[in-house]
């Protein structure tokens, strides 16, 4: 049975209170809560749920694990935390140390140019890290000049607009060996587009308030959504580097999702742009579906047991995470 387009079976599941983290999200993002039950489930969520566990791991100044650019040890540096803390639903008006991290990053992560990169440098930037730090960092609700920078760059380096090849050394601003070339190019794709980075890019454009896409930033996402549908999204062959195939991690959902891509986030970055009726994305959204199980519930596929800071339930059984996530776009998608 459904009620306002969701399964109402796996949303009891999602709203026990025994796990607050998914309650408050499914109150968030799913249901038409009351103002004051939301509000309380997301104070309980930020000082009793995964969020207050990684908080607690937060040195005072903001970093996790060593100061720095925060991109290692995975899954427990900087980087991955606060990835980790927007994918949660951590909000910087409910806990002020989640400001104090962001400010962090936008110190250590960000360069003047507005890469955010591996080692500080410019050349230690990619697509994957641009685009999943600049949607958590809208996600959790932080603004700063400094972001729009970030959010320029990332539109340039899609576009190739004002970026030096990376064999003009002499150039202010060009591509490097990692991100090596306009269109999500990436060494670590044999200098080929990168899917998985183009995602993150195509997500973080998604959670730009429309009044600041600029001409730039349209242009990198009418480049984006090209490169996304320029193949069936069901069967993601896009180029696949030092691979004959695509990678199988495409078809496998799981919880967090970091640099590694997924269908669904493919599928969740489309929808946030506006394309949820598109026919193209049709086999894609039939994939999703059919993934249920007949509780309406969606399996833990692909997970970080050990390496992040909570663990997120068993592999291969009902999950209520990746169900969250999954739900979330099915009732974006319409």
């Amino acid at each position: 049975m459904k009620k306002d387009g969701i399964e109402i079976a796996p949303m009891q599941w999602l709203l026990e209170p025994d796990d607050i983290g998914v309650r408050y999200l499914a109150l968030r993002n799913l249901v038409n809560a009351d103002s004051r039950e939301l509000a309380t489930a997301k104070q309980q969520a930020h000082r009793e749920g995964p969020i207050a566990v990684i908080l607690e791991k937060m040195d005072k100044e903001g970093f996790w694990e060593q100061p720095g650019a925060g991109y290692y040890p995975k899954y427990t540096g900087t980087v991955w935390s606060v990835i980790l803390l927007a994918q949660l639903g951590a909000s910087i008006e409910t806990d002020k140390r989640i400001a104090t991290a962001c400010s962090y990053v936008l110190e250590h992560t960000l360069t003047k140019d507005g890469h955010f990169t591996v080692n500080g440098l410019p050349s230690g930037t990619a697509d994957c890290l641009q685009g999943n730090l600049c949607a958590s960092l809208i996600d959790l609700g932080f603004e700063d000049p400094r972001l729009d920078k970030a959010f320029e760059w990332m539109a340039r380096s899609v576009t190739g607009e004002g970026i030096a090849p990376m064999t003009d050394k002499t150039a202010a601003v060009r591509y490097y060996a990692g991100k090596c070339g306009p269109n999500f190019a990436c060494g670590s794709n044999n200098k080929l587009p990168c899917a998985w980075g183009a995602v993150k890019v195509m997500l973080a454009f998604s959670k730009l308030p429309k009044q600041k896409r600029t001409k730039l930033i349209n242009d990198a996402i009418t480049t984006g959504v090209k490169f996304l549908f320029s193949t069936d999204p069901a069967k993601a062959d896009y180029p696949c580097g030092y691979s004959t195939k695509p990678s199988g991690n495409w078809w496998k959902f799981g919880f967090p999702v970091f640099y590694i891509t997924d269908l669904l986030q493919n599928v969740e970055a489309l929808v946030g742009l506006g394309y949820g009726k598109d026919p193209r994305l049709a086999n894609a959204l039939k994939f999703i579906r059919e993934k249920q199980d007949t509780q309406g519930r969606w399996l833990m596929e692909y997970d970080y047991t050990g390496k992040t800071w909570v663990d997120f339930d068993a592999k291969k059984q009902p999950n209520k995470w990746v169900t969250l996530r999954t739900l979330r776009v099915l009732k974006a998608a319409g």
